[in-house]
């Protein structure tokens, strides 16, 4: 039988942007973000360096950190308000017509960030590039250097979806469920305890199975790899009528869900303060096993 997405319209082709570039309602974001190690956390660096050395001519950069994430909370990367989702994506000249397509320099999954958010305040004609500007860059592709170009400010009303993100009570309450798989799509030394950057105490949630992000995509060209392999990969969470995937600060975890989406499942929820707020709180079941490795 032949594996093949219910969806493959949430990803879009290098050379579909390069013919569909200068159509008046495509908007290109670049999302990079780069996560500087700490012995405990990181911190977060905005793209913009890598922006300004080289993007995609007519993309805008988006800092995720400071303009698309709660400004409120002690965690990084936190859900924004829906209010504060649309001024910047208004100020970003995306309008609720615009045609969205999202990519980074650094790992695929600040695009996938971008695109859950996205989805999950209402917007649904969004696409992640395949590749990324890696695959844009190595095809030779034109690029633009340099600041942005301050584009025409446009309307873009957001609306949370009910149910896209989930709290730590919930994910408690999911641990030995019947239904439902936790996924951790954190790298495998990570799941472990045995490596990677740390956010607290070691290990992975009570019950949670690995399957790490940085395996979806091939290594050498950054494309998501063929539909067949991603389905064995995720097939224990496709299985699941309800799956909650995390990592360690809501960004990883949206490859995987962007993913299992892509294969049709319509119940995957986001823990969004993932291991940034589990890991640290005592009271949080947490384990060191690794047999539930995949």
């Amino acid at each position: 039988m032949t594996i093949a997405f219910k969806h493959p319209e949430f990803i879009v082709e290098t050379d579909w942007l390069a013919a569909h570039l200068h159509d008046a309602n495509v908007r290109v974001l670049d999302a990079t973000t780069h996560l500087l190690p700490k012995p405990v956390l990181y911190d977060p660096k905005p793209g913009i360096e890598d922006y300004e050395r080289g993007h995609i001519p007519g993309a805008q950069f988006v800092d995720i950190e400071h303009e698309i994430s709660d400004r409120s909370s002690a965690l990084h990367f936190m859900m924004p308000s829906a209010e504060q989702f649309g001024a910047a994506m208004g100020a970003l000249g995306v309008s609720n017509d615009s045609f969205i397509v999202c990519y980074a320099t650094a790992n695929h999954w600040w695009a996938t960030r971008l695109w859950w958010m996205l989805r999950a305040f209402g917007h649904d004609k969004v696409a992640v590039l395949n590749g990324g500007f890696q695959k844009w860059q190595a095809e030779g592709r034109p690029t633009e250097t340099g600041a942005a170009h301050a584009p025409a400010h446009a309307t873009f009303v957001a609306r949370a979806r009910p149910g896209w993100v989930v709290d730590k009570e919930q994910v408690r309450a999911a641990i030995g469920a019947s239904g439902i798989c936790t996924v951790n799509a954190l790298r495998p030394e990570q799941h472990a305890g045995t490596g990677g950057t740390v956010y607290g105490r070691l290990g992975h949630i009570k019950g949670s199975i690995n399957i790490p992000a940085v395996n979806v995509v091939d290594a050498q060209s950054n494309v998501f790899k063929p539909a067949a392999e991603l389905h064995a990969l995720l097939a224990p969470a496709l299985a699941a009528p309800r799956v909650i995937t995390y990592c360690g600060g809501g960004i990883a975890a949206t490859s995987i869900a962007m993913l299992l989406m892509m294969f049709g499942h319509d119940n995957v929820q986001l823990y969004d303060a993932s291991m940034s707020e589990w890991a640290p709180d005592e009271s949080l079941p947490m384990e060191l096993n690794v047999q539930r490795e995949k």
